[in-house]
Formats: C-alpha cells, sequence, structure tokens
C-alpha cells in the first residue's frame, strides 16, 4: 500500500488541497498526519480525500475537543489518536508522534518498520537499529519547500513531493 505522511499544515488550505489532489492521483490507501492541523476547517478537507486519516495531535492544534468532536461525529475518514498514534498496515507497523524526542523514543523500540514525526518542519530520513525515522516536512511552507512523502509499505521506498 501507498500511504501518504504528512505535516504541520497549519491551516494552509491551499498548500493541503495541491498535497491531497497529488495523493488522490497516485491512489494512495491512507494519509497520516503528524499533527498542527490547527483548526478543524483542515479535517474537513482530508475527510473529503475519502481515504482513511490518521492523526495526532500537534502543539498548536489549540481546540483539540473540537478537532476530536468532528473527526468522532461528522468526518467519518479521520481518526485522532491523541499525541502518539499507531496504525499496521499487513504486517507493516507505523508510530506516529508530533514532537521528535517522542518520534526517537518509539523509533527506539524497535516494535515500527517506520516512525513518522513532524514539529521540527526539516524533512529528515536516518535509520534508527531496524526502524525508519521520517519527518515529511510542512504542508504550511513557512520554513522551506512546503512537502509531503509517499511511503510503500511493501517497499519501504520513501518519497518526497514537494509543492509549487
Amino acid at each position: 500500500m501507498i500511504i501518504a505522511v504528512m505535516s504541520d499544515s497549519h491551516d494552509n488550505i491551499w498548500n493541503l488541497r495541491k498535497a491531497l489532489s497529488i495523493i488522490k492521483e497516485k491512489r494512495a490507501g491512507m494519509i497520516i498526519h503528524c499533527g498542527d492541523f490547527v483548526a478543524p476547517f483542515m479535517l474537513e478537507e482530508l475527510n473529503e480525500a475519502d481515504i482513511p486519516v490518521h492523526g495526532v495531535f500537534g502543539n498548536n492544534d489549540g481546540d483539540q475537543y473540537l478537532l476530536t468532536k468532528f473527526s468522532l461525529t461528522t468526518f467519518t475518514n479521520i481518526k485522532l489518536h491523541g499525541l502518539i498514534g499507531n496504525v499496521n498496515i499487513n504486517g507493516f507497523n507505523v508510530g506516529f508522534a508530533h514532537q521528535d524526542i517522542a518520534g526517537y523514543g518509539l523509533a527506539a523500540t524497535n516494535k515500527y518498520k517506520i516512525v513518522c514525526y513532524g514539529h521540527s518542519h526539516e524533512h529528515l530520513i536516518k535509520n534508527i537499529g531496524k526502524t525508519i525515522l521520517l519527518n515529511p516536512g510542512e504542508i504550511m511552507g513557512k520554513d522551506g519547500y512546503p512537502g509531503f512523502c509517499f511511503v510503500d509499505t511493501d517497499t519501504s521506498e520513501i518519497q518526497r513531493v514537494e509543492l509549487s
């Protein structure tokens, strides 16, 4: 399965829409969002992609109550995991968080094939033991080129996609 991994959208609805268009073209089977959606209208955009979205809260997700309420009642494709999440895709175990310290901690357990995190807005791929640590960069575009990553769960190949 191809999964899309993104983080730090910070209400940049225009870049999120660009990313979702690419994700739909690629026919990704899942989106993992590593936090900092910021406003609930970003969840609405993600929900409209019509594929499962798994996310965690970031440090700028101020109204976690409202984000959670909408994910449980209105948006059928969104599952928010709290501060740390994990999904198992046919034996490909993915852990995800927002903060780098949590990402590094999850990777150190060697329980995951890949661990994804955000927060720094900087793209990174690093091996920690048998785990791939991935920061997809930012959707927002504040600190550099906005973008996200595709991960192939069959081959573990990672592809960075920059948004223009």
